[in-house]
This record gives structure tokens, sequence and C-alpha cells, in this order.
């Protein structure tokens, strides 16, 4: 899942931790934080402990997520899209190409 990696590193700064701090108060390893705040990747689990020891409701953290869905879904039209379109086209063709040497 897509975790605001800013809105977690201004919480904890705001609370004076390091990144290992964070890591021991939530239970999860230096490496977890250190990925969340560069890259934003998380568990669901993982955005619950942080969100819990930060005091922040998970709706501000995972706001990235529903505009990646989305991208996601337009994606998915725009390939079903395409499908039909060409079948239609490809339809009518095979019906001229029978047509014209009938």
């Amino acid at each position: 899942m897509i975790i605001d990696a800013s809105k977690i590193r201004e919480a904890r700064l705001a609370k004076g931790w390091t990144q290992q701090q964070l890591g021991d108060v939530s239970t999860l390893s230096l490496r977890t934080i250190q990925r969340i705040e560069s890259q934003g990747q998380g568990s669901m689990e993982t955005c619950n402990a942080l969100c819990a020891v930060l005091e922040l409701e998970r709706a501000e953290v995972m706001v990235a997520s529903r505009a990646q869905g989305n991208v996601k879904s337009s994606i998915k039209v725009w390939v079903i899209t395409g499908t039909l379109l060409g079948g239609f086209l490809a339809g009518v063709v095979f019906t001229l190409i029978i047509t014209y040497f009938s």
C-alpha cells in the first residue's frame, strides 16, 4: 500500500524521535521505517502501527492510494474498450474479405 512518507516523517520529527526510536516504539524494524520514509511502501499492519504511535488517522496517511486505484481502473477501461473495438473491426474486415472472394 502507498503511505504518505512526508506525513510520517513530519509526525516523527514533531515528537523529536529518530527513525530508530520510532521503530522501537512501534515494534517495527529500522529498515521498515527507512523504507516507508523514502519510498512510501508498507503493509496495512505497518500503517496501523505507525498511526497508533504517531496519533494519526489512517485516512490522513493513505491519501495517495485512492489516486493509484483510479489510475488502475482507468487503464482497465481503456484495455476493454480497445479490445472490443479491435474485435469489431476485425469482424468487419473478415466479413468484407469473405464477401469479396465469394
